[in-house]
């Protein structure tokens, strides 16, 4: 039983959803404060991470960013009722996975954790690759550019690795979407735009005028390593 560790305050929101995730047959422990997640997570070593972004004591984001140093390959889920691009990228930048603003649905909240669950268990174990200037160890998920390594969160860097892999092939976004997230994606696509366009930037990238991550219109995207 995969065990995950709720960190809201509003009791309107934690009490059922602790019930509905019970039930949909996760462990969870619930906690209300930044201090106290930090703990469980070092007590518990949870298989997941629910965080909202609104804490009575810590900021959701700086939680996230702490986590995220000491666990980096725990994966953490935002839960916010912030819904503009800015929020969700300065998440994305903390070194969330993912994110889903409130209200939302279980059924969605409980398909984006079992996916979540199921990336990258089992990674290849191989040396370094060299990706034009890009260093890539896929094992200990780590990137380098231009000898300078890259801060990433476990969705981008699962994303630099589908891209990699497939250098100079145009992968639609469907593809893209459910080799990410999951293969039975039925969301909006509207994340992979945001994921990518923090990729971008880490990469030296602009949406503008990009030189790696090629938007292909109407299709997808290509990767070229520069």
């Amino acid at each position: 039983m995969k065990s995950l560790l709720l960190v809201e305050d509003d009791e309107r929101i934690s009490l059922p959803l602790v019930r509905m995730l019970q039930a949909e047959g996760f462990r969870v422990h619930h906690v209300e404060g930044g201090e106290e997640a930090l703990v469980a997570v070092n007590d518990n070593a949870p298989d997941l991470v629910l965080l909202d972004l609104s804490l009575p004591d810590i900021d959701g984001l700086d939680v996230c960013r702490r986590l995220r140093a000491t666990h980096p390959i725990l994966p953490i889920v935002m839960l916010t009722a912030r819904n503009e691009e800015v929020d969700v990228v300065v998440g994305l930048d903390a070194g969330a996975d993912d994110y889903i603003t409130k209200p939302f649905r279980v059924a969605e909240l409980t398909a984006r954790i079992r996916s979540r669950l199921r990336i990258s268990t089992s990674l290849l174990t191989i040396d370094p690759n060299f990706v034009g200037s890009l260093r890539i160890d896929y094992a200990a998920r780590r990137a380098w550019l231009h000898d300078e390594e890259l801060v990433l969160a476990p969705r981008e860097f699962d994303l630099l690795e589908l891209f990699t892999r497939h250098e100079g092939e145009t992968m639609r976004r469907e593809y893209i979407m459910s080799e990410v997230w999951d293969e039975n994606w039925w969301g909006s696509t509207r994340t992979l735009d945001t994921h990518v366009a923090s990729l971008r930037r880490k990469l030296g990238d602009t949406s503008e005028n990009p030189e790696r991550i090629i938007t292909v219109r109407g299709v997808g995207f290509r990767y070229e390593a520069g």
